[in-house]
């Protein structure tokens, strides 16, 4: 619960652009993947590609702890490689 608390806090103490890019790819990713677009693969991979937007920019931002960058990062990664075969 603290951790979930920090994480709160230190969201609600970024820059404005800084919430806005992660709402927006956050609600973007969960619009995109949901049931409504199942059958269309451009959505699929964009939804994914927000995703990998998201993990990239919290990658980034926890640069400090070696292990969390690492993690999101891949994810990011992952992300990625997953847009490109949703397209194909």
């Amino acid at each position: 619960m603290l951790r979930i608390k920090f994480m709160i806090k230190q969201f609600l103490k970024e820059p404005l652009w800084f919430k806005l890019l992660i709402s927006t790819t956050l609600l973007i990713s969960i619009i995109f993947s949901s049931s409504f677009f199942a059958n269309h693969a451009y959505y699929r991979s964009f939804s994914k590609v927000a995703a990998a937007i998201f993990f990239c920019a919290y990658g980034i931002k926890f640069r400090k702890s070696r292990v969390t960058s690492v993690i999101l990062l891949a994810a990011s990664a992952i992300c990625i490689s997953l847009s490109i075969l949703a397209i194909s």
